[in-house]
């Protein structure tokens, strides 16, 4: 059974009920588990723990060039910060690019969590549109799809690649419905973020929370996920079912 926010009791403003026409996932973190990049930070001589301080940098300076107005690849924005904390750790300037290339390598061999492929098939069994949005791209996506044997349940691999910024900017989410063909209230944005279902929230979609801890740890400062369960598949079985408190 999903658990809902302990402070919203009831279904926020302009929840609705039963099933969106598209579910848009997320994908790093959500679909894929980047735990295996703690072992390329050791290999490369730094400690495990970093990898998930590093991969917020790159998410905070992702979202810094698009309030700038600018906007820059995933792999580039990784890469460069990748490349500081090696250098900074003292890594000799001679193997940086190596090491470089170790760690973002291995995003071409990340699994999906164990909770998506049965998530992913029950949204499809009962006919919804699935469709990833990634501040990654849509080669990495399609690969992780591929090795979980999912890629075909899938309609559309979306990347903000192809819109003026990151999410969670707004033109990030309304990339996404353009490319679907639907209102924004016609899709629900599925993610672990809170960042990403608050964006997507303050564009008009419906969101879903994938709370993996079970904690239910939420940023009272966001807004809150119409629907949140402890992993995907059981969000869309809540979801199927329009379990919504």
């Amino acid at each position: 059974m999903s658990q809902q926010q302990g402070q919203q009791s009831a279904p926020q403003p302009g929840a609705q009920h039963g099933a969106p026409r598209v579910v848009v996932l997320d994908v790093n973190e959500t679909l894929s588990d980047l735990s295996p990049l703690d072992d390329a930070f050791v290999e490369v001589g730094l400690g495990a723990h970093e990898r998930q301080a590093w991969f917020a940098g790159v998410l905070r300076d992702g979202f810094g060039l698009g309030l700038a107005g600018a906007s820059a690849a995933f792999a580039e924005v990784a890469s460069g910060a990748l490349r500081v904390r090696l250098l900074e750790s003292g890594t000799p300037a001679e193997e940086v690019e190596q090491k470089v290339e170790t760690v973002m390598g291995r995003f071409s061999t990340l699994r999906v969590h164990p909770d998506v492929p049965p998530g992913i098939r029950a949204l499809r069994a009962a006919g919804l549109r699935i469709v990833t949005l990634t501040n990654g791209s849509t080669s990495v996506a399609e690969g992780l799809l591929e090795r979980a044997g999912l890629r075909d349940h899938l309609d559309l691999l979306l990347s903000v690649e192809d819109a003026p910024a990151w999410k969670p900017a707004a033109s990030a989410y309304e990339h996404a419905l353009e490319e679907c063909g639907v209102e924004a209230h016609e899709a629900m944005l599925v993610a672990v973020h809170p960042w990403d279902i608050d964006g997507a929230a303050r564009a008009g979609l419906r969101t879903g929370w994938v709370d993996r801890s079970g904690r239910g740890a939420y940023p009272a400062y966001l807004r809150a996920p119409e629907l949140s369960a402890p992993s995907l598949a059981e969000l869309a079985g809540d979801l199927l079912t329009a379990e919504l408190k």
